[in-house]
């Protein structure tokens, strides 16, 4: 049996004056006149059989039939974009989409990228850092790359790197803490936290047997660059991430503190829709990148 569905274009006009809350903006938007959004959206409530929104003074809201529906319509309108901008007619301009964590994306996908640009100079690559929630392909993403212990089910998983933990702070800073017996002092320490990351001090300092440090205080911040940079200025220790800190490192701004790295129970993986590999270019971009990262192995 063939499904019966809405008009088309009635539905555009009900999901921009849904998503913008405004017959005027939609209509902006659409190229139309905010009496045609108007119009065609009565129309669709008449198809319906249900109103759709609310009319005010005050403004323009959803109905709770039409805030369920604007979900559907939504997602089914993303899907068709989605699956348009990929037929094979429209690869002419081929790109990539990436959404990954702000600071592995600038100290560790950033500087390779310009490798995968000289070898395919004719594929795009875009990088979100918003850290949201990807689903495939709704959000129009090729790829995820995401911090987890294992991959889980439903989609295309390719391990990346592991991290190894290990407390940093500037060569300044080390001199402050170490005492008398000339071992670092982390009792005295200001530790540095990352609020998004799923292991830091209290890992380490399990991991290598120390009980007496208080964990509760110090300084907080969202990505692991601020944390990296905070430790650089001279505020206090952080937990550093190889590679993620692996140019401090080198160049001296920052130094390793006593004890031994800790391997990350959790590692960078690569996740893609099962079906992704149905494009060559993101076949050579999976393939690129966990080559990439094999050499940080």
């Amino acid at each position: 049996m063939a499904l019966r569905l809405p008009p088309l274009p009635a539905l555009r006009l009900f999901e921009a004056a849904g998503r913008l809350r405004s017959f005027k903006l939609a209509a902006a938007e659409l190229g139309l006149t905010p009496s045609a959004v108007s119009h065609g959206i009565v129309g669709l409530e008449e198809t319906l059989g249900t109103r759709l929104f609310v009319r005010s003074p005050r403004g323009l809201s959803l109905t709770a039939a039409g805030a369920d529906y604007l979900a559907y319509v939504g997602e089914a309108l993303s899907l068709i974009a989605v699956g348009t901008q990929r037929l094979p007619s429209r690869r002419g301009d081929r790109v990539i989409a990436v959404s990954c964590a702000p600071t592995f994306a600038s100290r560790w996908l950033l500087p390779r990228l310009p490798a995968f640009a000289a070898r395919w100079p004719g594929v795009g690559v875009t990088v979100d850092t918003s850290r949201r929630h990807v689903g495939f392909p709704v959000d129009g993403f090729d790829f995820a790359i995401r911090m987890s212990r294992s991959p889980s089910r439903g989609l295309a998983w390719a391990k990346l790197l592991g991290e190894a933990l290990i407390p940093v702070c500037s060569p300044s800073y080390r001199d402050r803490i170490i005492g008398r017996s000339g071992k670092v002092d982390f009792a005295r320490a200001t530790l540095i936290h990352v609020t998004t990351a799923s292991e830091g001090w209290q890992s380490w300092l399990e991991a290598s047997g120390l009980r007496d440090v208080d964990t509760k205080g110090g300084l907080r911040f969202d990505t692991v660059g601020l944390a990296l940079g905070a430790a650089a200025a001279g505020l206090g220790v952080a937990i550093g991430r190889r590679p993620l800190a692996d140019r401090e490192l080198a160049d001296g701004t920052l130094v390793e503190l006593a004890g031994e790295a800790v391997a990350a129970e959790t590692a960078y993986w690569l996740v893609s829709a099962p079906d992704s590999g149905r494009r060559p270019e993101l076949r050579d971009f999976r393939r690129w990148l966990v080559a990439e990262a094999g050499t940080d192995g």
